[in-house]
């Protein structure tokens, strides 16, 4: 055997034998020591630590509410590292496993809150960063699992957020068709302006951006030459937002005001 061969076999010798000198330090620990333990990896910052705990602590544990527990923190600990599919995989999971928990009204409003990205809010102007179709996918699953909650569990403590999540959601999603709308209008392209600024509409009523969106609707209609369509739209906005410019001497039963 040359000398190569030695080397290498004597490494593979040192690598098994120090693989083998391995021990499990958590073995020995009692469950509340390994949730805890567990706990304070997420107060730390030790995602991935964490995972590894409650996992452990989830087989130790099965079958009672401890148990319950770790399987429902473990996916706070993957969304909080980053690991959103993975949390959501959880999630799913534990749903379908013990749909009568107590704890189903906070797996809920964990799985809203991992595909919720508040980053991507009507109030940044969409400068920078704007909604492609896999942002608007995520906040649209976001709004329906909220929304679940929210009619499921109406007294539930995450409820008030969750709604308030909502509202935030449709802001946004709202805010971006009326950018892609003033966009359009920028750049003369009146009748995508226009159905671009009737889905904000239509689609998100009650949002903040309902009385600009109404007036690139209007401005839109009256740069295309439907004028039929265009007071159609004045009398809403006459309706909703009196005081708009554009409303002035409208009147909302159809003729103009004297």
């Amino acid at each position: 055997m040359t000398i190569f061969w030695r080397i290498c076999l004597v490494s593979v010798v040192i690598l098994f034998q120090g693989c083998g000198n391995l021990t499990d330090i958590t073995k020995d620990w009692t469950l509340e020591k390994l949730y805890q333990e567990a706990k304070d990896e997420v107060n730390n910052g030790g995602y991935d630590k964490a995972v590894g705990y409650f996992e452990k602590l989830e087989t130790r544990a099965i079958g009672t509410p401890l148990g319950q527990q770790a399987q429902v923190e473990k996916a706070y600990a993957q969304y909080k590292g980053g690991s959103h599919a993975e949390a959501m995989v959880t999630l799913d999971r534990f749903m379908r496993l013990h749909p009568a928990s107590p704890l189903v009204d906070y797996a809920l409003y964990l799985r809203g809150l991992v595909n919720f990205n508040g980053d991507l809010g009507f109030l940044s102007g969409f400068t920078g960063q704007q909604l492609d179709d896999r942002d608007q996918k995520a906040s649209k699953e976001s709004y329906a699992t909220f929304k679940q909650l929210t009619t499921r569990f109406p007294e539930s403590k995450y409820a008030p957020d969750a709604l308030a999540r909502m509202t935030y959601i449709l802001n946004t999603l709202a805010g971006y068709e009326l950018h892609v709308a003033r966009y359009y209008a920028s750049r003369g392209a009146h009748l995508a302006a226009a159905n671009r600024a009737q889905t904000a509409i239509a689609d998100y009523p009650n949002t903040v951006v309902m009385e600009d969106a109404l007036s690139v609707l209007i401005e839109a209609y009256d740069a295309l030459g439907s004028t039929e369509l265009r007071d159609d739209a004045k009398r809403v906005m006459a309706k909703n937002f009196p005081k708009n410019k554009l409303a002035v001497g409208v009147s909302v039963g159809g003729t103009q005001k004297p």
